[in-house]
């Protein structure tokens, strides 16, 4: 089964993604905002879960919460 975003996109690695709905971070007090873009997006082994770079820090989101752009 494939990676899809919360429109059933199929998603590729480094494709481009923009998080629809405000996020708070497990185990920090910042949050990510709606609307912010990642580039370069890779695909893990679970189809609901994606890394993305956020500076020199890598982080995984849920398809869920994503937008292809």
């Amino acid at each position: 089964m494939a990676s899809k975003d919360s429109n059933g996109t199929e998603l590729d690695d480094g494709d481009s993604v923009q998080v629809i709905k405000d996020l708070k971070v497990k185990g920090t007090s910042s949050s990510l905002k709606r609307g912010t873009i990642y580039k370069n997006i890779r695909l893990t082994n679970k189809d609901e879960e994606i890394e993305c770079g956020k500076g020199k820090s890598t982080i995984v989101l849920k398809t869920c919460f994503l937008k292809k752009v």
